[in-house]
């Protein structure tokens, strides 16, 4: 089944409702195309996604901000064929006939997405290659131990913050602070890091009255950071994009520290605050997590399957007129990656309930030549938060009924307004050491959530009698303790038989410690 596409200039399609007009809360709009925008769309994006299945099939029309004609792309090898052809697909947004004609202003809520930039996000072929080339090189050269001890530090020090106070939002003071404090370090601005920061990346996507504004703030942050590195070289992203061989200009190295600042944090952000509502509300997820059965990065690779963080990309514009999906795609025309509709796909996903362990076949990151490049510093941002947090706070509790959790959607992603949490009152801790397991509450011990390795600090016995030991070295010694730490028991050395017996030395009585440790004894 097909609908109606209006692909006439405005002038055409006659007068279209101001945003505040209450027929932009209504579902529909001309010729009866949903809107993937408004209540029905930020309350019920799935519902949204079988509706246009249903009437559409893989590749459906919908209207975007101002009743703007575009088309959703729900199928998952539709999504694959568009990523992966940029010579029918392409990100140049200037091919938009929308822009060509005046249908869209400058100030239209989504302008800070589609606006085109001299970054490699709008770009096809050479010039993609340069900048992106650019980018991943950058990116390679990150430390990603290093990155991981900074997580670590800093999720301990946001935990230091609310432990005492025994309940706390996980996604206020915690999934919206860890990722920004990051990547304001891996990008060289720590300074930079404050609420207004966090704010304005986050309002930058959802295509508010004041995303223009935010957008605004960001990139006068980041111009002021590349003027320094220009004087001022260190060992941070945004010198190495500035001293890169691909000799970006300043805009072109401002322009992709904005677009990695927040990408990064809003899909980094949006994927922390999943996991965890997640292990609040799913007893089958968290016990799962709890025995053992899976790890954090699993819980995490599973959430982009379940919740990816942007449920959305746009766009793409079609190079010429083409098809795809059993629909006529016009040149100029303006699609969207479907990431989560095509995760949910029934053709590669039947059963949306089957465990998705070891298959890393979702959309979460896009593909093709624009994939997003810092995927891996996100996953790491998310397994050692998520996993540091549990850590210190094993008896988290979801404070309210999980009906009373909200979210606020936008046409790239739908994130948790709030996740309130009890736990038992404790102590900060040191944040420069790693976490240890905290005291958890005793009533609550049946639930708590602790990582497959054990972090536990080893605590030595009551130290035994002397035992007879080689007196020649100590590899006796270790051969028995290693043979204890696998479970099997040693031979027990016969009287006698070596001479010169004597009792047990420090070395081999601090690796009989570290084996027990090991082994989880």
């Amino acid at each position: 089944m097909t609908t109606p596409f209006p692909y006439e200039s405005a002038a055409a399609r006659g007068p279209v409702p101001p945003p505040e007009c209450p027929a932009h809360g209504l579902g529909t709009g001309p010729g009866g195309v949903r809107r993937f925008y408004g209540p029905e769309a930020e309350r019920d994006p799935h519902g949204l996604y079988d509706k246009l299945r249903a009437e559409h099939g893989t590749v459906a029309p919908v209207l975007l901000h101002g009743d703007v004609p575009a088309w959703l792309v729900l199928g998952h090898s539709e999504n694959l064929h568009m990523t992966r052809t940029p010579s029918q697909f392409s990100r140049d947004s200037r091919r938009w006939w929308a822009l060509q004609d005046g249908t869209v202003a400058p100030d239209h809520p989504l302008a800070p997405i589609f606006t085109w930039q001299p970054i490699c996000v709008f770009a096809d072929g050479a010039t993609h290659e340069r900048q992106r080339g650019a980018v991943t090189d950058s990116m390679a050269r990150i430390d990603t131990r290093g990155v991981r001890r900074h997580v670590n530090r800093y999720s301990n020090r946001l935990v230091n913050d609310f432990c005492q106070e025994g309940r706390v939002d996980l996604v206020s003071q915690f999934a919206e602070r860890l990722p920004m404090m990051v990547m304001c370090a891996i990008l060289g601005m720590p300074e930079e890091y404050n609420d207004r920061m966090v704010q304005a990346a986050r309002d930058m996507t959802r295509g508010t009255a004041t995303a223009v504004a935010s957008n605004a703030y960001v990139l006068e942050a980041l111009t002021r950071l590349v003027c320094r590195r220009r004087r001022e070289p260190a060992d941070d992203f945004a010198t190495w994009l500035v001293e890169h061989p691909a000799a970006l200009n300043d805009q072109e190295v401002s322009e992709h520290l904005r677009l990695l600042l927040i990408a990064a944090y809003e899909s980094t952000a949006n994927l922390i605050a999943n996991v965890l509502r997640m292990v609040l509300t799913d007893p089958r997820f968290r016990a799962r997590l709890s025995g053992g059965h899976m790890t954090v990065p699993e819980a995490v690779e599973q959430t982009l399957w379940d919740e990816p963080p942007f449920t959305a990309v746009f766009g793409r514009w079609a190079v010429g007129d083409t098809e795809l999906g059993g629909k006529q795609i016009k040149a100029g025309d303006a699609l969207i990656v479907g990431i989560a509709p095509a995760n949910s796909d029934p053709v590669v996903r039947p059963d949306l309930g089957a465990d998705m362990a070891g298959n890393r076949a979702h959309l979460a990151f896009s593909g093709g030549p624009h994939e997003c490049p810092g995927q891996d510093i996100g996953r790491a941002i998310a397994d050692v938060g998520v996993d540091a947090l549990l850590m210190r706070l094993p008896d988290l509790e979801l404070a309210v009924d999980e009906s009373e959790l909200s979210w606020i959607g936008n046409i790239m992603s739908r994130h948790l307004v709030q996740l309130p949490a009890d736990f038992a009152a404790r102590l900060p801790q040191d944040d420069k050491e790693p976490p240890s397991m905290g005291r958890p509450n005793p009533q609550r011990q049946d639930r708590d959530v602790q990582s497959t390795v054990r972090h536990t600090a080893p605590t030595p016995g009551r130290a035994p009698g002397p035992a007879p030991a080689p007196a020649t070295t100590g590899a006796m010694s270790m051969a028995t303790a290693t043979e204890e730490s696998r479970g099997t028991p040693a031979d027990p050395p016969a009287v006698g038989r070596i001479p010169q017996q004597r009792g047990r030395t420090a070395p081999a009585r601090l690796w009989r410690v570290v084996s027990r440790w090991w082994s989880g004894d």
